[in-house]
């Protein structure tokens, strides 16, 4: 399912137009990667929880030609999963 399809799904839920659901949609996933840009952790309840992790600078090796590269420290987005969200997923 993508973005566009999440919309109607949640519009035909909701009783509102697509394009109001889009909106909503669409500002829910922008405030969520502002507040992780931030550094802050997102949790939903009975969802999940978003957060930012650190990774640190270090060597990897170019499995092709077997040069060694240097992998620069980044920030990368995490999500971890809700108890009630993995028992929904089981079944």
């Amino acid at each position: 399912m993508n973005k566009v399809e999440l919309s109607k799904v949640v519009a035909d839920k909701l009783g509102i137009q697509k394009k109001d659901s889009e909106a909503v949609v669409s500002a829910v996933f922008e405030t969520i990667g502002e507040v992780l840009a931030s550094g802050e952790e997102v949790n939903v309840a009975g969802f999940g929880r978003f957060g930012v992790k650190e990774t640190k600078e270090r060597t990897a090796r170019n499995p092709k030609t077997g040069e060694e590269v240097k992998v620069e420290a980044s920030k990368k987005p995490t999500f971890k999963a809700a108890k009630a969200l993995k028992e929904s997923v089981k079944g």
